[in-house]
């Protein structure tokens, strides 16, 4: 039976990480977004908010019953405490689904499956790099960062350099990482083939 193998794929905001994801996923890998399981956690029923609204206030749950994601993020950045305390309600929900989307993929495919687990934080949290076999980081300059996310959020320069505070730094995500792609200035045409050439190695 072939063995499943486990990608950690993480980079900085704006690197194009999810795009590196999509075409790992276009050559067959199963995608399991640790981002998309938090906003689940934290939509209309999801598991992480009656104890958001009891540590944070109902204030931070909208009308629509979802966790207001702008008020938290403000108040996160400001207050690295009240982060530390979202993020102890909401990472252990995010791992333990994560865990089990990767196991319905495994006895999908009766265990040779590529699985990317796309974590925004993965170097981070510190405890993700245990439960891969391969890291990969998406990079890029940090000016690249900021205007692209500017482009694509509408967001300030301010709003996402103090995103960009709050996560690793380039040097700490390199450190971390098993291969990387560069991703500043390539066109889609040239970074589709990047993938295509790690996606060999990884059974792709």
């Amino acid at each position: 039976m072939a063995s499943t193998r486990r990608i950690g794929l993480t980079g900085g905001i704006g690197s194009g990480k999810s795009t590196v994801a999509r075409l790992l996923v276009g050559r067959g890998a199963t995608l399991v977004d640790a981002d998309a399981i938090s906003r689940q956690v934290t939509a209309p029923g999801g598991a992480a908010l009656q104890e958001i609204a009891r540590q944070f206030g109902d204030d931070l749950i909208t009308a629509d019953g979802v966790m207001d994601r702008d008020r938290m993020r403000q108040l996160a950045f400001s207050d690295p405490s009240a982060r530390q305390r979202l993020e102890a309600i909401i990472h252990p929900l995010v791992g333990r689904e994560a865990m089990r989307q990767s196991e319905q993929a495994v006895k999908a495919v009766k265990g040779g499956a590529c699985i990317v687990f796309d974590v925004p934080l993965l170097v981070e949290s510190g405890r993700w790099r245990q439960q891969v076999d391969h890291v990969l980081v998406v990079d890029c300059s940090e000016a690249t960062q900021v205007a692209r996310v500017m482009a694509r959020n509408g967001w300030t320069q301010e709003a996402v350099e103090k995103i960009m505070a709050g996560q690793a730094s380039r040097a700490q995500r390199l450190a971390a990482a098993d291969s990387c792609v560069f991703n500043d200035g390539l066109s889609l045409e040239v970074l589709a083939l990047l993938v295509r050439q790690l996606g060999l190695r990884f059974g792709l």
